[in-house]
């Protein structure tokens, strides 16, 4: 079993899943999504990185099982008084070892602590067969429909992505649906239809949608890792209303933001 790379765990976490919750990075993603806001989760390995005083950082730790369960654990009185718990987020977490994830999952479950895990889906769904008994929500990362708008914005199909949240809807799990919305590329009233024709079309069940307009923060780090970086279109506050107002003609529960 090989150690995956933890670049942020981040206490109090309020927007990644239900109640107050601790946000475990994994670094790695087979993704290279162009608006990334967390370029440092791409790499797999721990890296350097120039600080904004110019110094040099280092990116990623290694953590035991038994290490990251006693950091979590930490702060389980608020998870159990708001509903909260652990996500496990990225880069992509389901590309981890999975030896690792399925004892650190099984670890917390035994402990009583929800476990929600936020995917791109772009992962084996052997990975999420070994999780699937223990995770209570997938925040499931939606870019495009488009197969063809998908690889040229994240450099991969998403055949296995649009299969694997088939598979997940079919086997009962709890889904969270999150559309990053790129003005001009993803929200048009055509391109929505596409999505929810899809969704139907494959009787694919979601429990909630969330809209998660684009933003800046953290562009700055491709420079300092040594990248360049793309800059999208940010939508307005009535662009996403209308984005919503189409959504809502397919589901009851959507959110702007979060």
């Amino acid at each position: 079993m090989s150690i995956p790379v933890i670049f942020n765990i981040q206490k109090f976490s309020l927007h990644d899943g239900p109640g107050i919750r601790t946000t475990i990075f994994f670094k790695g993603c087979p993704l290279k999504c162009k608006w990334c806001h967390n370029p440092e989760s791409i790499n797999y390995n721990i890296e350097s990185m120039l600080t904004k005083e110019g110094t040099h950082e280092t990116v990623g730790k290694n953590y035991s099982i038994s290490e990251l369960v006693k950091e979590v654990e930490k702060d389980q009185l608020f998870y159990d008084q708001s509903g909260g718990g652990v996500t496990l987020s990225g880069g992509e977490v389901m590309t981890q070892d999975m030896d690792y994830i399925e004892q650190l999952v099984v670890s917390l479950h035994r402990k009583g602590i929800s476990i929600i895990i936020d995917t791109s889906g772009m992962a084996p769904f052997k990975n999420f067969e070994r999780i699937l008994p223990y995770v209570d929500c997938f925040l499931y990362d939606l870019k495009f429909i488009d197969s063809q708008l998908h690889k040229k914005y994240t450099g991969s199909s998403n055949k296995v992505i649009l299969e694997n949240l088939k598979k997940l809807s079919d086997y009962g799990a709890t889904i969270h649906l999150r559309l990053i919305q790129l003005d001009g590329l993803n929200n048009s009233t055509e391109v929505i239809s596409t999505y929810i024709e899809w969704l139907k079309t494959n009787h694919i069940h979601v429990d909630e949608i969330s809209l998660l307009p684009y933003h800046e923060f953290g562009s700055d780090k491709y420079a300092r890792l040594g990248l360049t970086s793309e800059i999208f279109n940010k939508p307005t506050e009535d662009t996403l209303e209308k984005v919503k107002n189409q959504w809502l003609t397919y589901h009851s529960n959507i959110s702007i933001g979060g």
